[in-house]
């Protein structure tokens, strides 16, 4: 695997930036917009990065990119909510601005972070197929 930390790679510097950003936003909402809206955003969006870390030091491609997949699934979840929290009005037009160019920018950066991981595998290091006869 990479011979870097986590910390360097820009996928994770950009999930970063994301969700401190939007720890920001939503201390300044109310509490029952903090208590749930807010709570699965800010989840949502520091699991992203949580998975990219996790990932990475697992000690295998396979391991990494099943991570990898997973924090695209929170960032999956992190535009679910930030589309309930802009059409509950938690979010302003301005707002929603400075965070789409990250959201836009995180999806290409984490399929291009996935492609690149394990191009060198050992053969072991590749989850099973499935091979279910379920036909």
């Amino acid at each position: 695997m990479a011979s870097h930390g986590f910390e360097q790679l820009e996928v994770y510097q950009i999930a970063e930036r994301l969700a401190d950003d939007v720890w920001y936003l939503v201390l300044a909402w109310p509490r029952l917009a903090q208590d749930t809206v807010g709570k699965q955003l800010t989840r949502a969006c520091d699991s992203i990065g949580a998975n990219i870390a996790e990932g990475s030091g697992k000690g295998t491609y396979a391991d990494n990119r099943r991570y990898v997949r997973v924090a695209r699934g929170s960032l999956c979840e992190t535009r679910h909510w930030l589309r309930r929290a802009f059409r509950r009005q938690l979010l302003s037009q301005t707002d929603t601005d400075r965070l789409k160019p990250m959201i836009d920018e995180l999806g290409p950066r984490l399929n291009a972070y996935l492609r690149s991981n394990g191009r060198k595998q050992r053969p072991n290091d590749e989850p099973p197929t499935d091979s279910t006869n379920d036909k």
